[in-house]
């Protein structure tokens, strides 16, 4: 997919006033921190679309983006920052999981995650209630260039099997390096592959 256009739409944290019509959204989300904002610039090569931070926790809204007038980008906040406080922890996942749960744009919805640590509980129960909830789901593992391609392929085949335990099948998964540009191909066809099969 080429991607000729990518502009920024509207900002919310109320699901009811996201953009009116039928146009599929593809929603990206993932833990603080994890490389989200960094990863959407690099799909639409367009550097500071998404507000990037060296702060966790920057993404407090539901960001929408508008890409080659025919898709949206959605760019959700960051869940597990643990310094938002209490209340504000609640507000974000109000914000997450009324969106999730109520926009029936929803499309698929990429779950990122840093190839670099272990599985983490936040992620396999976020995933699991994705999976009680029917949501269609993807996974993209990023920061690929930050380790080796022997530590990334074991750190993949562990986090494959902790998700056996509880899936049968598990759902599409990418990999990604925002810096170089990795995935990006790969990423984008799938999202054209679907829009295909809608239109």
């Amino acid at each position: 997919m080429d991607i000729k256009s990518a502009e920024f739409v509207i900002s919310n944290t109320d699901v009811s006033k996201c953009p009116e019509g039928t146009k599929p959204e593809y929603a990206f989300i993932g833990r603080s921190n994890v490389g989200k904002s960094s990863l959407i610039n690099m799909l639409t090569n367009k550097k500071g679309l998404a507000m990037t931070s060296q702060k966790p926790g920057k993404t407090q809204l539901i960001n929408h983006f508008i890409i080659n007038n025919n898709w949206y980008l959605v760019d959700l906040p960051g869940y597990g920052y643990a310094q938002r406080g209490k209340t504000g922890r609640e507000n974000i996942r109000r914000i997450i999981e009324d969106y999730i749960l109520e926009r029936q744009q929803l499309t698929n919805l990429f779950v990122l995650l840093d190839c670099r640590h272990a599985p983490q509980k936040i992620d396999l129960e976020f995933m699991e209630w994705l999976g009680e909830n029917g949501i269609p789901f993807s996974i993209i593992f990023t920061k690929t260039d930050k380790i080796s391609r022997s530590r990334l392929l074991e750190n993949m085949r562990v986090y494959k099997e902790k998700l056996y335990e509880d899936w049968e099948e598990l759902p599409p998964i990418f990999t990604s390096s925002s810096e170089k540009k990795d995935g990006r191909d790969e990423i984008l066809d799938y999202i054209d592959g679907i829009n295909r099969t809608l239109s």
